[in-house]
């Protein structure tokens, strides 16, 4: 079997102070966050809804089996900046914290789709699966679990791409059918595994994977409000004024001829470099603000691949 560091960034457990604060800075996407909860909790932890059921009902309830035979897979698709890889990498942090539980957080490396090789694709997706299955039965223990694993696999379209594309070489077709498969194990043993796709090319994902996910999460570019939430945080402390403000969200906006601003835009682009334009010398001020906001585009959209 492949080398745990061959397939995998280093093994994290959450929560932890980075990514705690990446996941409460990821405002604007509390209808994801919630969702997600849920799901987590429900994909990780059955018994929950078990609980729950006899709880409010008292009696078997027919939707449980509906929801127990789903695989423990997550889908967020959206353009590029949008938040799908800082919240599949920190709602770990709300996960642990919700179940009292260590999570640990596998991030698979892209070059596990290997050298092109006949069978070497097939062979690390296997292997992958085959560490996450075997530390799951650890996790799961005999009277519960004890951890939670999580796997967060970024740019997924370049490990799952459609079946259905004619170029498609049979080496990446049969790494489909391992990812598959091995989704599909980690679904028959109820293991506390959850595997989290992340990609800018939702179309282009094979549409058995896209069948299989338990829930897909759709991320867009943040509205006047989520705009204004994440500017108004940012930026606090620099005395800026409220009408200063107000006159970023709207330049920030989308134009008949440019997107709006992603979130990484506002948080990785604009509000660093409106602080560097003043430092060392001057405090920040609208004007600094205002005239770095007008000189800067927002992230051109990811076109999508034909299907």
């Amino acid at each position: 079997m492949t080398d745990l560091d061959a397939l995998f960034h280093p093994v994290l457990t959450l929560p932890d102070d980075i990514r705690s604060q990446r996941y409460e800075r990821l405002v604007g996407l509390d209808e994801q966050k919630n969702r997600l909860r849920k799901e987590a909790l429900v994909l990780t932890s059955p018994q929950r809804l078990a609980d729950w059921a006899d709880k409010h009902h008292g009696k078997d309830v027919a939707a449980l089996e509906l929801l127990s035979d789903r695989a423990p897979l997550i889908v967020f698709g959206g353009d590029v900046g949008t938040g799908k890889t800082a919240l599949a990498e920190s709602f770990g942090c709300d996960l642990a914290n919700r179940l009292g539980l260590p999570v640990m957080l596998y991030r698979l490396k892209l070059t596990t789709r290997g050298s092109g090789l006949v069978g070497e694709m097939t062979s690390l997706i296997g292997d992958a699966f085959g560490i996450l299955q075997t530390e799951g039965r650890r996790a799961k223990g005999r009277s519960g679990a004890k951890a939670v694993l999580v796997m967060v696999v970024d740019e997924a379209d370049a490990v799952v791409q459609s079946r259905e594309q004619a170029q498609m070489h049979h080496e990446d077709r049969a790494g489909v059918d391992a990812f598959l498969e091995g989704v599909d194990s980690l679904a028959g043993e109820q293991l506390p595994v959850l595997v989290v796709l992340c990609t800018n090319r939702l179309s282009s994902l094979d549409p058995a994977v896209r069948r299989r996910a338990a829930a897909t999460f759709t991320f867009g570019r943040p509205n006047d409000e989520q705009r204004a939430a994440v500017l108004t945080g940012a930026l606090d402390g620099l005395g800026l004024k409220v009408a200063t403000l107000k006159q970023l969200v709207k330049h920030t906006g989308a134009t008949d001829t440019s997107p709006g601003f992603t979130f990484s835009d506002l948080t990785q682009r604009l509000v660093p470099t409106i602080v560097l334009e003043a430092f060392p010398d001057r405090p920040v001020s609208d004007e600094i603000a205002l005239t770095v906001a007008e000189m800067m585009e927002a992230t051109p959209r990811f076109a999508e691949l034909d299907t």
